[in-house]
């Protein structure tokens, strides 16, 4: 898949979850959220694009993906 599409849609994840009071727990449910209803291959593509600088990722994105990377393979 395209990454600037997993990248577009992976942000509209994190517009959702970021009106969380706790930004702890909007980062958790982002993970949770792609580990439900992404395919494994998509969160690898996604995981790949972060440790290369993650360009286009919202902060939160790419937070809640460094920090939980372990949850998401």
């Amino acid at each position: 898949m395209n990454t600037e599409h997993l990248v577009t849609m992976a942000n509209q994840i994190g517009d959702f979850f970021q009106s969380y009071p706790d930004q702890e727990l909007a980062k958790k449910e982002i993970v949770t959220h792609l580990k439900r209803f992404w395919a494994s291959s998509m969160r690898e593509q996604l995981m790949e694009h972060v440790k290369q600088q993650g360009a286009g990722l919202h902060p939160i994105v790419r937070d809640a993906i460094t920090q939980h990377q372990a949850s998401l393979l």
